[in-house]
């Protein structure tokens, strides 16, 4: 029994409850292993009132798995007294003690995915890691180049171009190789999903795709080259398309994915429909990752008021995604 590692993310924030919230929700329906601190999730779970036994294992292979307990790979020894709510260089550095020790887990083939609770980007900061999020110390530590983040709900599918930058470089980065580039893995990831043929819409970048030259020569010298190029492929790919509509044209059903070209570009729409039931999945990486669409809501957190769907979410895509991997090899 191959089970899904589970990161609690920020141990300030809501992580810690969301986590204990999906482990004892009665509709995951697959193994999972917390990577974690012991004492910051028994704290969570007394406003959480999950009821879980914390089981604490020094290996994925002593999880036990069974009912009404949680496996807990314990990766901090944080004090009793962590604020929640609050930026902390300790929370930010222990959150990544436990993304790294979900990457050593899946490459060495202990687990089959890897599901992340949010993380604090600030408080990253504060812990002298030297990653902005999670996409950017997934991608390094796995060695992987080509990679991109793809966030979905039942209803639409968006892949970024750029993602944790400021907007100005993020046109500076916007070149036709990255975009062929996103755009061939985009096409790959969604042919190994089980689409044969994936219609793949590519959002311009300037207002209604540049009108021409006449709002900016990004679309027509940078972006409208590679999906040239891509077409030349094989691949079903179309635009640049106007970012103020394409979404939604995406959302009726004309295309199966829409490729972004900045971060707040493509995640207001799929946030927009609802943080509860999106997700963040990295493509191109060795391995299955998928994470919540949401932040670590410092202002809720330690209220028991979170919401765990965005997270039992994740964990059902990285346990669909894996199985359709295994079927693959």
């Amino acid at each position: 029994m191959t089970p899904i590692a589970l990161t609690m993310g920020d141990p300030c924030g809501i992580g810690p409850e969301i986590t204990l919230r999906a482990c004892a929700d009665p509709r995951r329906n697959v193994p999972v292993v917390v990577i974690g601190d012991a004492h910051v999730l028994a704290r969570a779970d007394s406003f959480a009132g999950t009821g879980l036994v914390l089981r604490p294992v020094d290996a994925v292979d002593r999880a036990a798995y069974a009912p009404g307990t949680v496996d807990v790979l314990a990766e901090s020894d944080l004090p009793a007294d962590l604020p929640w709510g609050s930026l902390d260089a300790r929370a930010g550095a222990a959150s990544f003690q436990y993304v790294r020790r979900g990457i050593e887990l899946a490459l060495g083939g202990d687990v089959r995915a890897l599901v992340t609770a949010p993380v604090n980007k600030e408080a990253l900061r504060l812990g002298a890691v030297p990653y902005p999020g999670h996409t950017e110390m997934l991608a390094d530590l796995s060695g992987t180049t080509d990679y991109a983040m793809m966030l979905a709900n039942e209803e639409l599918r968006v892949v970024l171009v750029t993602v944790h930058q400021s907007l100005r470089t993020a046109i500076d980065a916007i070149d036709t190789a990255r975009e062929l580039g996103i755009i061939r893995l985009t096409h790959r990831t969604l042919r190994r999903g089980g689409l044969r043929a994936p219609r793949i819409a590519v959002a311009g970048l300037n207002p209604h795709a540049g009108e021409n030259g006449l709002f900016g020569r990004e679309d027509l010298d940078a972006i409208a080259p590679a999906i040239r190029a891509a077409q030349d492929e094989g691949i079903q790919a179309s635009g640049p398309w106007p970012a103020d509509t394409v979404f939604m044209r995406a959302r009726a059903g004309e295309f199966d994915v829409v490729v972004a070209q900045y971060h707040d570009q493509g995640l207001i729409p799929v946030k927009y429909l609802g943080l509860e039931h999106g997700v963040n999945i990295t493509i191109g990486l060795p391995f299955v990752r998928a994470s919540v669409d949401h932040g670590t809501a410092f202002d809720i957190a330690g209220r028991g008021t979170a919401d765990h769907t965005s997270l039992l979410t994740a964990l059902h895509h990285a346990d669909r995604l894996s199985a359709a991997a295994a079927d693959r090899r």
